[in-house]
């Protein structure tokens, strides 16, 4: 099985020694938010030149932060700092709360401008001329600079046309708050459907949701409704929560025994997901005793055929 997992320290060295440490136990990828440190890039950037096989990606980036070219641009430039193949670069627009609350920008054709916005991306990484006269943007460059290695991209997508372009331009979708009912009767019939029309190769389905390992449901389900409970107020993830038949957003995340979870993260992969980004979280008292059990069960797991 394919489990990444999520990131975030105060400090450069601190994420550094994340990513060796994953690495060392066999995890597949490592997942940033767009806050890490003010720019996750950058933190990878650095981390990647720690590590050897480790995939490290953004999850997500805020496109509306930047112009696509920029983000294009700061890709390549990460790649090249790695000085390796694996950067993922993971993009979405955010919520209108953020869009409009904090940057004073307009959310009104957030689909329009997210398909553009990746056609750009895309075209870019790959060195490709770029002609688009769009809604939203309208770009003219001829031979951008490739990336030195690979970056495949991926879109935080959860509606039908974030899925339809997350699958026919981008390589594929890192979900959050989606569930195996979510991913079953939506996410990956759509992408699929877009990506097989296009002619493109099957896409990466990352899968993100929050996990601890616990004996108590209740206590489970209360320490998951603190940490992640706001989530479920924003429209986008309120919508994949109803699509997966969850009323809150605490009941997304897998919580259990081993057996349990397990099970659960099993369930994931049947429904389609080609990777796992867990996002650990601690119940409890013993905050590092109850991550460390977690911990344990995914390193077991990976392993798992």
């Amino acid at each position: 099985m394919r489990i990444g997992l999520g990131a975030g320290a105060p400090t450069i060295d601190r994420i550094v020694e994340q990513a060796i440490e994953a690495e060392a136990a066999g995890f597949t990828s490592l997942w940033m938010p767009s806050n890490v440190l003010g720019d996750p890039l950058a933190a990878i950037a650095v981390a990647g030149r720690a590590t050897s096989t480790i995939e490290l990606g953004t999850a997500v980036l805020v496109t509306y932060a930047a112009h696509p070219l920029l983000t294009a641009a700061r890709a390549a430039s990460t790649a090249a700092a790695m000085a390796r193949p694996g950067l993922v670069l993971g993009m979405g627009p955010s919520h209108d709360m953020a869009i409009e609350g904090m940057y004073g920008l307009s959310y009104a054709h957030v689909g329009q401008h997210t398909e553009e916005y990746t056609r750009i991306v895309v075209a870019s990484l790959h060195g490709e001329d770029v002609h688009l006269d769009g809604e939203e943007f309208r770009v003219h460059v001829s031979s951008p600079p490739a990336a030195p290695f690979p970056v495949p991209v991926l879109l935080g997508a959860l509606a039908p046309r974030m899925l339809r372009v997350a699958g026919e331009v981008a390589d594929g979708t890192v979900t959050w708050m989606a569930n195996r009912e979510a991913l079953e009767a939506h996410v990956v019939p759509r992408i699929t459907a877009a990506a097989s029309a296009a002619g493109r190769p099957a896409p990466r389905i990352v899968v993100g949701l929050p996990v601890a390992v616990h004996d108590d449901l209740d206590a489970a389900r209360e320490a998951a409704a603190r940490t992640y409970g706001f989530y479920g107020n924003l429209p986008n993830y309120e919508r994949i929560l109803r699509i997966g038949g969850l009323e809150q957003s605490a009941d997304a995340c897998i919580v259990g025994d081993e057996e349990s979870v397990a099970a659960q993260l099993r369930a994931l992969v049947a429904a389609g997901a080609t990777d796992v980004w867990a996002a650990i979280f601690p119940v409890g008292d013993d905050r590092k005793a109850s991550r460390a059990r977690t911990r344990a069960l995914l390193e077991h797991l990976l392993t798992d055929d």
